[in-house]
């Protein structure tokens, strides 16, 4: 069984109220009235009408609390409490008893912890207590009335009436019953107890108004944390409500994509079935027309007796170039001076030529002493866009593009002008045209390079020096 401790001589304890009196803070406990003692929390309960304990009963709830406290955890200590810890448990039940006596009577889930605590314990008479079993009655009843007060089993409050019952009346009788009237030492000891209980009352009182004090302020915090949660329920909803509407929109958006998505399918559908339609008619008429070309082509073939041959033009004029001067036979070339225009004017009326020009070998043995680079360039583009104009061939320009180029680039219908790469020359890109073509279709290189034209010639291309080309721009 826990063991008690000395309470001194320390007067009865105010109710669980906390304020000792009729509820106004004014009146105290008249310390000679037999029987004072401190209400139990049946009010909290609610379930019979209100416990009163006699002080010895009181005094050993609070010994036997405050030798359980340290069981308990420290998140289970009311605040209030905490400090009392550290001091052993007579000391504890000395300095903490008005604040024990207020937390057993206002503070269930303490008392509830307490009473595991106490359950855990060996003591048979704690058991006998907790169970309902019998009680020895050798057991105090003070510690009795006590224990069912704070373990609260099955018909507590029968047990504590008969309990306080068995109390000896000299235990609980009050120093005003002790003390016969007109005795000058006992009326001072009573005068002295009375000065304890005023104490005790004022320090009741401090204590409910710091509880009060505490009280209002959690109840601030509680409505500033219900305003919080309102608003932030307020914010949830607006924000849910946008979500939705972003939703909507959303789904509404997609729904309109895919209803577009659907019509330029019909669409694409409906182009290509109408480009089927039409190439399976252009293929048509193409193979009616090549039909006809070919009947036409062999009948004019029987009809002239033509035979096949091997030969093609731009061979014989290529024949034509290469050979001496009097051995050149070709018809419309024979007697011709190289830098006559008239010559070009026959290699250009070739079927399909491709005239390649060295740009600035042309331009700067033409114009290079009055003209700058950027004025030679668009003028010989100018001029090649006439021969373009009067002529059907494909025209080449091709000028070195290793040092910068300053001004815009020059342009002219049906001309395409080139510059080399950087590390590259203008003469390369000639040949490399050249070389491309296909075998048999007339090539005109016109350069004054004697390089060039040996390396063109090479590739079946007619060189042509460059002032052949400037006297048929200026004839032009």
């Amino acid at each position: 069984m826990l063991s008690g401790q000395e309470s001194g001589d320390e007067g009865p304890e105010p109710t669980a109220s906390g304020d000792g009196g009729s509820g106004d803070g004014t009146s105290e406990e008249d310390p000679a009235e037999p029987g004072a003692g401190v209400p139990g929390d049946a009010a909290e309960e609610g379930d019979g009408p209100a416990v009163f304990l006699t002080e010895p009963v009181r005094r050993r709830a609070v010994e036997i609390a405050a030798v359980a406290m340290p069981g308990l955890g420290p998140g289970k200590v009311p605040a209030r409490l905490r400090r009392f810890l550290k001091f052993s448990p007579v000391k504890r039940a000395k300095l903490a008893k008005s604040e024990l006596v207020v937390a057993l009577a206002s503070d269930t889930a303490f008392r509830e912890d307490l009473a595991e605590v106490l359950t855990s314990t060996d003591s048979p008479l704690i058991g006998a207590i907790a169970t309902g079993g019998e009680v020895s009655p050798m057991a105090d009843p003070a510690e009795v009335a006590a224990l069912a007060y704070l373990l609260r089993p099955e018909g507590w409050r029968e047990l504590i009436a008969t309990a306080t019952q068995a109390v000896p009346e000299t235990a609980e009788a009050p120093v005003a019953e002790r003390a016969p009237e007109g005795d000058p030492k006992r009326l001072a000891a009573l005068e002295k107890e009375n000065g304890k209980l005023r104490g005790a009352l004022a320090e009741q009182r401090s204590a409910a108004s710091v509880l009060q004090e505490e009280l209002r302020r959690m109840r601030r915090e509680l409505k500033d944390a219900e305003d919080r949660a309102a608003k932030a329920a307020g914010d949830l909803a607006a924000e849910r409500g946008r979500l939705k509407h972003l939703d909507t929109e959303r789904r509404s958006e997609r729904r309109r994509l895919e209803s577009e998505v659907e019509s330029m399918k019909t669409q694409l559908e409906r182009v290509r079935k109408a480009d089927r339609e039409h190439e399976r008619l252009t293929s048509a008429r193409l193979w009616l027309l090549m039909e006809t070309l070919s009947g036409t082509a062999t009948g004019l073939r029987r009809e002239l007796g033509l035979e096949p041959v091997g030969d093609r033009p731009a061979d014989y004029i290529a024949d034509e170039l290469c050979a001496e001067p009097e051995e050149r036979t070709a018809e419309g070339s024979r007697g011709l001076d190289q830098t006559d225009p008239q010559r070009l004017d026959h290699l250009l009326s070739l079927p399909n030529p491709h005239l390649i020009v060295d740009g600035y070998n042309v331009t700067i043995s033409a114009w290079g002493e009055t003209l700058t680079l950027e004025q030679q360039r668009n003028r010989l583009v100018q001029g090649l866009g006439a021969v373009a104009a009067q002529t059907n061939a494909e025209i080449t320009v091709v000028f070195d593009g290793a040092d910068a180029i300053f001004g815009a680039k020059p342009s002219a219908r049906g001309v395409r002008v080139l510059f080399s790469a950087k590390g590259q020359i203008a003469d390369d890109v000639v040949v490399e045209l050249a070389r491309v073509e296909p075998e048999g279709r007339p090539v005109i290189v016109v350069s004054s390079d004697q390089e060039v034209a040996m390396r063109v010639r090479r590739e079946g291309a007619y060189p042509v020096p460059s002032p052949l080309l400037v006297r048929w721009l200026q004839r032009s």
